[in-house]
């Protein structure tokens, strides 16, 4: 099937802002978008430049906008979304060059919730024990690959580069709720600043961008609800 491409490039030596240009290709329906990528950049234009990694929705390194929504170019065939296709870095986030984008604002709200289990106490003879009820409160959270797909489809984030973001939210969420670990109330002071759980606005775009499929909304309203709990 023939397929048109328009991509949103942009290259900091060249341009003042972005511009989109036009592939004409030929695929299958079942090549996913990050094929169609690959066939740009290695017989078209080698000077497109985007994140890949696995190529199998594990890693998240190709996240980007998609047909107007965040997605894994190596999740989404070609059969799922209309042609033409449009592919836009993800948003939210300075552009370094075409659908690469500068993650360390990402990373470093991450790194403000203490992503780590923190547990100073001897564990005994044997590994810390949990039983199955008290690994089920944060077993969805444990599946975040931190693709940013969450963040960056938040209108929150969009307008306020101060907000701690859904990502960070959820890889607190996977240790607040952990019985292994102590410091809870350290990571619910950090979010119940002005910047953080109650930002959100309950508006479910984190969720429905989420690869994994992880319920995002709900884990920030748990979050909410226990910040509550503290003295």
């Amino acid at each position: 099937m023939d397929i048109t491409l328009n991509i949103l490039r942009y290259n900091p030596d060249s341009d003042k802002r972005g511009h989109w240009e036009e592939y004409k290709l030929e695929a299958e329906p079942d090549e996913r978008i990050l094929d169609l990528l690959h066939k740009v950049k290695w017989f078209d234009d080698g000077s497109l430049s985007f994140r890949r990694s696995c190529a199998h929705g594990v890693c998240g390194s190709d996240a980007m906008v998609i047909n107007g929504e965040n997605m894994l170019a190596c999740q989404v065939l070609v059969k799922e979304v209309s042609n033409p296709i449009k592919i836009e870095p993800i948003r939210g986030l300075p552009v370094i060059k075409d659908l690469v984008v500068d993650m360390e604002p990402f990373f470093d709200s991450y790194k403000k919730v203490l992503p780590y289990l923190i547990n100073d106490d001897e564990p005994g003879e044997r590994e810390r024990l949990q039983s199955p009820e008290d690994r089920e409160k944060f077993e969805d959270t444990t599946k975040c690959i931190l693709c940013a797909a969450c963040t960056t489809s938040c209108p929150v984030f969009w307008t306020a580069d101060s907000y701690i973001g859904p990502a960070a939210i959820v890889n607190a969420h996977r240790f607040i709720y952990d019985s292994r670990d102590t410091a809870d109330k350290q990571r619910l002071e950090i979010l119940k600043d002005v910047n953080g759980a109650f930002r959100c606005r309950t508006a479910f775009n984190c969720t429905s961008a989420c690869p994994r499929g992880i319920q995002v909304t709900k884990a920030i309203e748990d979050v909410k609800r226990k910040t509550l709990t503290i003295n």
